[in-house]
């Protein structure tokens, strides 16, 4: 595919990095309208999206340290600044400590903020998996013979034999989902109900997505990111069941737009 867009000089513009940027500036910019929309100043997005960034890409390379202890203890500096190696686990858990941080210290439901947020991580992995496909970064799957297969010669990962495009797969798994859950930011019933579905469509996503990724198998059928992405479900499941019980209506903020 595309590793590199474009070279400046010795510099060179990769372009999961380009995607990866574009994933959290087009969500940032869908929630500071969505803020707006509510009544909440859209300048807390940018605030949340640099937390999110910060918080993601640290936590995505340490889980994938942790995953590839000796290959670090090998080549640390490698590790730490290569294009890949980033884990998506690992990233929205450190991510959303980072954000929930930030979330506590704004004058307003930290809840109804989440519920503006939530749908647009979906957003943001679509894209991002579009740079995970141009940099051919080894989140393909197996080798297939279907009519859509696809081959990387020249990615970071590379292989002259068409396999199934994953990233492909999720990014278009992941943007479905999104704008169906975007569509219903108008019509919610309570607080965390966009939080719950959001936590519920991510684990389904990677979930299915683990079938045609070769991640090795930590349990019979089974790997790792699908566990958490079951554990991600279960939660999501939880949460929503509690904030309905809890019946707070989902209302705008006064000095907002109806």
């Amino acid at each position: 595919m595309i590793p590199v867009l474009f070279k400046i000089g010795p510099l060179e513009v990769g372009s999961f990095g380009v995607m990866m940027l574009l994933g959290f500036l087009i969500p940032g910019l869908l929630l500071k309208n969505e803020l707006q929309r509510r009544g909440y100043p859209g300048e807390w997005a940018w605030d949340l999206i640099v937390w999110a960034a910060i918080g993601g890409i640290v936590g995505a390379r340490l889980y994938f340290i942790l995953e590839h202890v000796p290959d670090f203890l090998n080549d640390p500096l490698g590790m730490l600044f290569s294009r890949g190696g980033l884990s998506w686990f690992g990233g929205f858990i450190l991510g959303a400590g980072a954000v929930l941080y930030k979330l506590k210290k704004l004058p307003a439901p930290t809840v109804e903020i989440l519920d503006a947020l939530a749908p647009l991580l979906l957003l943001g992995y679509a894209i991002g998996r579009i740079g995970c496909l141009l940099a051919g970064d080894g989140d393909y799957g197996p080798p297939t013979d279907l009519p859509w297969g696809m081959a990387f010669p020249h990615g970071v990962v590379p292989t002259d034999v068409p396999v199934h495009p994953t990233p492909l797969y999720e990014t278009l798994m992941a943007g479905g989902l999104f704008f169906v859950l975007w569509s219903r930011r108008h019509r919610l019933s309570f607080r965390g109900e966009m939080l719950s579905l959001t936590l519920i469509a991510f684990g389904a996503e990677r979930f299915i997505a683990e079938f045609w990724r070769l991640t090795p198998k930590f349990w019979g059928w089974m790997t790792v990111p699908q566990f958490f992405s079951l554990l991600t479900i279960a939660v999501g499941i939880i949460a929503f069941k509690e904030f309905k019980h809890r019946n707070v209506p989902q209302t705008q903020n006064t000095k907002g737009q109806p």
